[in-house]
């Protein structure tokens, strides 16, 4: 007994020594934090270590070619070809047409200077019933000519058609006025027209300044429309 204390005191300052003489490692400290491999841990990433994945946006880029395809391309009204007889009428409707205002103002000054001396039936009588059949001839000629084309070639042309519709009504209505006014001339050399010859007067009076201003609204219609 006495042996193994004295071997225990002899070993224990061999051992103090060699301790005191190595580094204590504060990592390896029974309460260090350094992390123990662990082989059945598994490390997942955490989302601050590592950028997360960039996926390209999907580019929906189509070819130049295939849009310029799909968007609707202007319309243009394609030019109309009139043929030659076309033509040769709308001359002779343009060139008579010249004729109207000159034939209203001598029709309206021959008229009312037999409407203020109807007792004066001579010359100026004659005068104004030529001049007037003058005027009833001319818008048949240009009722025919126009109507032709309006109605005919015209039919297929958008340009100025509400324009040449509207002048084609006026004048179609000033011919009616025309012709009745022509057959409201008062006369007086019949015994049961003399009775109401001043009454019918009045009423050829009015027709015939009623029809030329229809005409003449229908000419200047057109003639302030270039056509």
């Amino acid at each position: 007994m006495r042996s193994l204390i004295v071997g225990v005191l002899t070993v224990l300052p061999l051992v103090a020594t060699h301790a005191s003489a190595e580094t204590i490692d504060p990592a390896a400290s029974f309460f260090s934090t350094r992390a123990i491999h662990d082989p059945w841990r598994v490390s997942w990433p955490s989302s601050g270590d590592e950028p997360a994945p960039v996926f390209r946006a999907l580019s929906l880029t189509f070819p130049s070619t295939l849009l310029q395809q799909d968007e609707p391309q202007p319309l243009h009204a394609a030019a109309v070809e009139h043929s030659d007889a076309y033509e040769k009428r709308k001359k002779i409707h343009k060139y008579a047409s010249f004729a109207t205002l000159p034939l209203f103002a001598t029709e309206l000054a021959l008229g009312q200077s037999v409407y203020n001396t109807p007792a004066n039936l001579g010359s100026k009588r004659t005068a104004h019933g030529i001049v007037g059949g003058g005027i009833i001839g001319l818008f048949a000629l240009n009722t025919v000519t126009g109507a032709w084309n309006m109605f005919g070639e015209d039919r297929n042309d958008p340009e100025g058609r509400t324009l040449r519709l509207l002048h084609g009504l006026l004048m179609m209505a000033a011919d009616v006025g025309f012709v009745a006014t022509a057959r409201s001339g008062p006369n007086s050399r019949s015994p049961r027209q003399a009775l109401t010859f001043e009454t019918s007067k009045v009423t050829h009076r009015n027709m015939a300044i009623a029809s030329i201003s229809v005409g003449t609204a229908g000419y200047l219609l057109m003639l302030f429309g270039n056509h």
